[in-house]
């Protein structure tokens, strides 16, 4: 394999997850008779090279590169999509990807649909407003993403290349067109590290901007307004750090509006009373939660790297609950406070005590019962020891608990990757961080790739598929 592409600012840049991803023992969870993991593509060693074979035709050969901080959607068909991130390219080079791959979950087969097959490459913008089939976003990690009612696919931000392969934080919104497969660059601007332009609070402009940023989360509502929360990055006065800022675009008028949250970074959580919506309420700044959207139209967000009610900086377990009906945040679950262990409980039985412990860069799903899913990160396990996590949990809104229900209680535990293609009560999915995920229309739920551990490493980056049903 080639030594890797280096460039000073990407080493220096992906150092907050990257560096932080990097810590390994050896504890393996016990299986349960209920649960089933099967590896069904990619390798189980860590750092592989992609394998692109012919744009737009699918093959048994074809495999996305080992990667991490990925986005992912799902289309109305069931089809997975799998966008950029930090990983290795065809050449077996490391860096920011910009390619754009589909999965048919019914045929095992992986397509390489657009973008570049080589790291590193600059943004191609085209004209604002207008779908062609030679744009295409910059090669980025950290994106965040969104699915509208249309079957469009929208991605915002992250840590990249703009036009002219300037590097930074990016504030750029594209769309892509799964039927046409073309990208259009919608709003934004097309250089890095811009500040953000917040105007009037609760007031759509077309000059509201959301300052460049990655790491943040990201909802849509039942009008197709896009919405984004907090991520590293630009506040109004130029100023980096933890944002929590809430803004909602709407594609109807191509206008931003700031909801929520300080104009400035650094800034502490207000938790209020316990399950209680307030005006005043607020998370603090954070980068790498996970978040959901209820099927009643709330949002939901959980955890990540950030700054709790004091406005000290480490791994969060508290979930959120947002109504943008009311425009009021209630704290739910968790702690105040940053660094605090899981509380597991027995496994498979939900109680009011258990709560996932602080974390980064985990996995969420939503199933069709509304259940909010958990799994994995880096972060704290059972006896609050930092590492990579591979635990799967279940949070019941109507019951206001957390189900341990999969994977081990201690950190960074390797894969058990099995036969291939053969889910088994004695596999388990490898402890990662920065991974992507899909759940199908049957609950079944998809994880791939991610910083964390295979069959046998210290770590590395992984691209192998894993499902997991709950029987």
């Amino acid at each position: 394999m080639k030594s890797e592409v280096k460039f000073g600012l990407i080493l220096l840049a992906v150092a907050v997850s990257l560096s932080a991803c990097q810590t390994n023992t050896d504890d393996t969870p016990t299986p349960t008779t209920t649960h089933k993991w099967g590896w069904i593509s990619g390798s189980n060693t860590v750092d592989q090279t992609g394998v692109y074979g012919t744009r737009g035709t699918a093959a048994a050969a074809n495999i996305p590169g080992a990667r991490e901080q990925a986005t992912a959607w799902r289309d109305a068909l069931g089809k997975f999509w799998l966008f950029g991130g930090y990983g290795y390219d065809s050449a077996g080079y490391r860096g920011h990807v910009n390619d754009l791959w589909k999965y048919d979950p019914t045929t095992g087969l992986w397509t390489w649909i657009s973008g570049g097959n080589l790291v590193n490459r600059a943004g191609v913008y085209g004209t604002q407003g207008v779908a062609s089939p030679t744009n295409a976003p910059g090669a980025r990690l950290g994106a965040i993403s969104w699915v509208d009612s249309q079957g469009l696919f929208w991605v915002f931000g992250g840590l990249g290349y703009a036009e002219g392969g300037a590097y930074g934080n990016l504030s750029d919104l594209w769309k892509f067109d799964p039927a046409t497969l073309e990208w259009t660059w919608v709003s934004g601007l097309p250089i890095v590290n811009t500040s953000g332009t917040y105007g009037t609070k609760g007031a759509p402009d077309p000059a509201n901007l959301p300052g460049a940023r990655t790491g943040a989360v990201s909802w849509a509502d039942a009008q197709d307004r896009l919405w984004l929360f907090g991520g590293s990055g630009y506040d109004s006065t130029g100023a980096k750090g933890w944002l929590n800022d809430l803004w909602k675009f709407d594609p109807a008028t191509g206008q931003w509006a700031w909801i929520s949250g300080a104009d400035t970074e650094g800034q502490s959580g207000v938790y209020g009373t316990w399950e209680t919506p307030d005006p005043a309420n607020i998370p603090g700044g954070r980068y790498e939660a996970v978040s959901w959207t209820g099927p009643n139209g709330i949002f939901w967000m959980f955890g990540g790297d950030g700054l709790d009610k004091n406005g000290d900086r480490g791994d969060l377990n508290d979930l959120w609950k947002y109504d943008p009906a009311t425009n009021q945040w209630a704290w739910f679950q968790g702690k105040e406070l940053r660094n605090y262990a899981g509380t597991y409980g027995t496994q498979d039985i939900a109680s009011a005590s258990n709560y996932p412990g602080g974390r980064l860069g985990a996995v969420s799903w939503m199933d069709s019962d509304g259940r909010l899913w958990l799994s994995g990160g880096l972060g704290r396990d059972s006896a609050a020891a930092r590492g990579w996590l591979n635990d799967v949990w279940i949070y019941d809104p109507s019951t206001e608990q957390w189900n341990w229900v999969a994977g081990g209680n201690t950190g960074s535990p390797w894969g058990v990757y099995g036969t291939l293609g053969t889910a088994a009560i004695t596999n388990y999915s490898g402890a990662r961080c920065n991974a992507v995920s899909w759940i199908d229309a049957q609950d079944k739920i998809w994880l791939f790739g991610g910083y964390g551990l295979d069959s046998a490493s210290d770590g590395g980056w992984l691209n192998d598929l894993w499902n997991f049903v709950l029987e």
